[in-house]
C-alpha cells in the first residue's frame, strides 16, 4: 500500500470551502412557522418547476421527509444515480454534496441540475485532485482503475470503473475473479476493508472520509460494553479497527436494513448520524446509538455529521428553485469519458440485483449484508 498524499481537511487547493466555513455556512434551523411556510413554497416551486427532489440519507431530516412527500427520492449515491437518470422530471435537485449534482449530470445532461450549495463538497473528493490522480494512473498502467463514487467528474473520467459502497466489493472481486489488478481511489479505509474480503491486488490512494475517519475503535469497544445487547452497524469507510468490532459492515441502504431485519431493539450506528432518520422510520420502537467519534477531552472535526451535507438546508433550496441559480455544468467531453464507468457500474447492478436477495433468513441475510459492503 503507497502513501500518496497526506490529506488536510483545510481547504487543501483552496478551490471550495473547508471544514470551519463549511460549519459557519451550516442554515439556522427555521422557526415551526417559517418551516410550514418554506415546505409549502417548495412544493409548489417543484411544481412550477417541473423539478424531483432527489435527497441522501445524510441531509437534514427536514430535506429527507420533503422528498419522500413529493415523489423524489431518499437514497444512497448510487440509488440516487438511477433515480435521476430515469425520471422524466426536467430538472434535478441534488440535496447532498457536489460529486452527486455532477454525477446527475453525466447521466442526465439534457437535464438541468441544481443543488442548495455548490460548495458543498466532500474531503475525498478534495484529497484526490484530478491532476495528481491521472499522474498515478500513468504510474502505473497496467491496472484497472476503480473509483469510488465521491469523486469529482474529472477523476471518473480517468477511471474504468466507478463504484459506490454498496456495489464495489462485488465488482472489485469479478474483476480480481478475471485476474486483473486494481488501482483504487480515493478512500483507503473502504479500499482496505476492499481488498481484504477479496484478496485482489489493490494499490490504493491514501483518502478518508472526514465523518468515518474520527470513528475510534477503543471508544466503539467501551461503548459496546456499556450495551451489550447492541448490533454495532459500520460503514467501512471507518477504520479497521472500528470495521472488526462490527456485527453488520454496509453501505447506508444496507446497514437500514440490517436495522430493520434483525432481531435486536438496540444499534450502535458508526456512520453519518443524519442516517438516523431513516433508520427510525423504519424500524420504529428500535434505539440507535451514535458511535463515538473522539475519546475523553478530545475534540472532533465532524462529530458524526458532515459538515457539507450540513450545509443543504430548506431556505436555500427554496431560493435555488426560486431563482434558478447554482446550477451544476460538465464539460462535455469529459462528461462523456465520465459516463463510461459509471454505466458500467449501473449494468453490472442490474445485472448482479438478480443474482443477490436477501433470504428473508435473519443469519443468512446478516452475512449477505456483511459481505456485499458499502455508498
Amino acid at each position: 500500500m503507497e502513501a500518496i498524499r497526506s490529506v488536510e481537511y483545510d481547504r487543501p487547493q483552496g478551490l471550495t470551502c473547508g471544514v470551519g466555513e463549511a460549519w459557519a455556512r451550516v442554515p439556522d434551523a427555521p422557526s415551526a412557522e417559517r418551516k410550514r411556510e418554506l415546505k409549502e413554497r417548495i412544493r409548489a416551486l417543484l411544481k412550477r418547476e417541473e423539478a424531483v427532489l432527489v435527497a441522501h440519507y445524510y441531509v437534514d431530516a427536514e430535506l429527507q421527509e420533503l422528498a419522500d412527500e413529493t415523489g423524489g427520492c431518499v437514497a444512497d449515491s448510487l440509488e440516487m444515480a438511477r433515480f435521476g437518470r430515469d425520471h422524466a422530471a426536467k430538472t434535478l435537485v441534488v440535496a447532498g454534496v457536489r460529486f452527486m449534482g455532477e454525477t446527475a449530470k453525466i447521466l442526465s445532461p439534457d437535464k438541468r441540475v441544481l443543488m442548495p450549495d455548490l460548495d458543498a463538497t466532500c474531503s475525498l473528493d478534495l484529497g484526490c485532485p484530478a491532476d495528481e490522480f491521472s499522474a498515478f494512473c500513468d504510474a502505473h498502467p497496467d491496472r484497472t482503475v476503480v473509483v469510488y463514487a465521491n469523486t469529482s467528474a474529472a477523476v471518473k473520467a480517468r477511471a474504468d470503473w466507478m463504484v459506490t459502497s454498496s456495489i464495489g466489493l462485488e465488482i472489485v472481486a469479478d474483476l480480481h475473479a478475471r485476474g486483473e489488478k486494481i488501482l483504487w481511489a480515493p478512500d483507503r479505509h473502504l479500499g482496505g476493508y476492499i481488498q481484504k474480503k477479496t484478496g485482489a491486488d489493490m494499490l490504493l490512494w491514501q483518502g478518508s472520509c472526514l465523518v468515518h475517519d474520527e470513528f475510534k475503535g477503543i471508544e466503539l469497544d467501551l461503548l459496546r460494553n456499556e450495551y451489550p445487547d447492541a448490533k454495532i452497524l459500520v460503514h467501512p469507510e471507518s477504520p479497521e479497527a472500528v470495521v472488526a468490532l462490527a456485527d453488520v459492515v454496509g453501505s447506508t441502504t444496507q446497514l437500514i436494513d440490517a436495522a430493520v431485519k434483525l432481531d435486536a431493539k438496540r444499534f450502535i450506528v458508526a456512520t453519518d448520524l443524519g442516517i438516523l432518520h431513516k433508520m427510525r422510520l423504519a424500524a420504529p420502537g428500535k434505539t440507535f446509538i451514535e458511535a463515538p467519534t473522539a475519546g475523553n477531552s478530545a475534540t472532533c472535526k465532524s462529530c458524526a455529521h458532515c459538515p457539507w451535507m450540513a450545509m443543504n438546508g430548506l431556505a436555500n433550496l427554496a431560493d435555488v428553485l426560486e431563482r434558478g441559480h447554482n446550477e451544476i455544468h460538465v464539460d462535455p467531453a469529459i462528461g462523456l469519458r465520465a459516463r463510461l464507468p459509471i454505466d458500467r457500474m449501473l449494468d453490472f447492478a442490474a445485472r448482479h440485483k438478480k443474482r443477490v436477495q436477501a433470504s428473508g433468513d435473519l443469519a443468512k441475510d446478516a452475512t449477505l449484508f456483511t459481505n456485499v459492503g458499502a455508498a
